[in-house]
């Protein structure tokens, strides 16, 4: 490997020791790695899948372990989570007398105070791990209902305020409703940085640009298929294809989102959120989304650890994706010749689709989101992996209460 430029990159840990290399190539971008990584790659030269992924997006971990994400070989750029991880930290024994403290401190103010208040500062330990936003998500059970979204948003906003963490480094995760996507455009309006979660579709990604938000996160595969992968049951749900960017189902929508925004982008000159791709089951999957030139996927640590132990061979891949730009909408490149295909497709449509892509021109938001609702609702595919998804991590939010509630009874 060539090195162009070459610096220390200082942690804010007290001990003041540089943990990272930030380094620049054949391409005009910027790569960071840990000491211990940069290192491996000057004995053995190789460069693993992980290693190229980053150089075509902005690679995220999907996890709040503070310890993994210390130990990855990358410094990830966002942390991002969801109620099943924040509930899985808060019943880690490092969080035990922080969880204590703060029940005593807010035990007359309710169990959500306590739970977005101990989310936050579990944030807080790795945000010195990583060079972007921690995200939060708001309460699974208000999905459709836009006060109750835009109360808890607010409430994680102030915080992250006394946290000590700005709103450059923090993004609240909305799901992808009518009414808490109306949520969100107010939020957008306050300047909230915001993400648009438990989104299936074209329609829903138009809805949080209409919404001002800052990310969207399409779900490759519905989070049931991927709890049934996860638990090694029988995975009919999953499509394993040997080439994920042509094969598998949800790439011809992750397409045509990103297409549309490049043209909302050049048509009107706004911010369009930056596609932030998530729910990957394998390693091929994520290398599908540099391919498709997602701005940043948000990867598990499983299968973060696939991509670290996989050495990169551009001859064996379906296909490459391009180093990412400086701004992805403004300098973006044309789509893949072969993904063009997927661009009037929908391996996921209802067997009447009209073969029409929805319409930029629709009011998404009006009227409490109704247009969205009944988009939504006329996709069987969306009605289906949204309930799945809230389901999901409406379970890890009660389990979260209750852990608060045993706590609370302790003091």
């Amino acid at each position: 490997m060539i090195l162009k430029e070459l610096s220390c990159t200082y942690s804010s840990n007290a001990d003041g020791q540089a943990r990272t290399i930030r380094y620049r190539n054949n391409t005009s971008t910027y790569n960071e790695i840990s000491i211990a990584k940069f290192y491996t790659m000057g004995s053995k030269g190789a460069m693993t899948w992980l290693d190229k992924l980053e150089e075509q997006l902005n690679v995220d971990v999907d996890w709040m372990d503070p310890e993994y994400i210390k130990s990855m070989p990358i410094v990830p750029h966002d942390q991002t989570s969801n109620q099943l991880w924040v509930d899985i930290q808060l019943g880690d024994a490092s969080n035990r007398d922080m969880f204590l403290e703060t029940a005593k401190e807010l035990k007359n103010e309710g169990w959500l105070a306590i739970y977005t208040r101990m989310a936050v500062l579990m944030c807080k330990k790795n945000i010195n791990s990583i060079r972007g936003r921690v995200l939060l998500q708001t309460l699974p059970s208000n999905a459709f209902k836009t006060q109750e979204t835009l109360d808890h948003a607010r409430l994680y906003d102030r915080e992250f305020a006394r946290a000590g963490i700005g709103r450059d480094r923090y993004c609240i995760k909305i799901p992808s409703t009518g009414p808490a996507l109306n949520a969100a455009k107010i939020l957008s309006s306050e300047g909230i940085p915001t993400l648009g979660t438990a989104l299936f579709s074209l329609p829903q990604a138009i809805a949080c640009s209409q919404a001002g938000m800052l990310y969207i996160s399409p779900y490759y595969n519905g989070k049931f298929a991927h709890e049934v992968r996860a638990h090694d049951e029988p995975d009919t749900l999953w499509p394993n294809v040997e080439d994920p960017a042509t094969q598998h189902p949800m790439s011809a929508r992750i397409v045509q989102i990103i297409e549309t925004y490049k043209r909302l982008y050049k048509e009107t000159g706004k911010e369009q959120p930056l596609v932030k791709n998530a729910s990957f089951i394998s390693a091929k999957e994520a290398m599908a989304a540099g391919e498709m030139g997602c701005h940043s996927a948000t990867i598990s640590h499983t299968v973060l650890d696939q991509l670290a132990k996989l050495e990169y061979d551009g001859t064996k891949q379906p296909g490459e994706g391009t180093p990412k730009p400086v701004h992805v909408y403004k300098n973006a490149g044309p789509c893949p010749e072969r993904l063009k295909k997927l661009a009037n497709v929908d391996p996921l449509a209802a067997a009447e689709w009209d073969g029409k892509l929805a319409s930029t021109d629709i009011d998404y938001l009006a009227n409490g989101g109704a247009e969205l609702t009944k988009a939504i609702e006329t996709d069987p595919i969306s009605t289906t992996r949204l309930a799945d998804a809230l389901k999901l991590f409406i379970g890890g939010e009660e389990r979260s209460k209750a852990k608060v509630e045993e706590v609370l009874k302790q003091i």
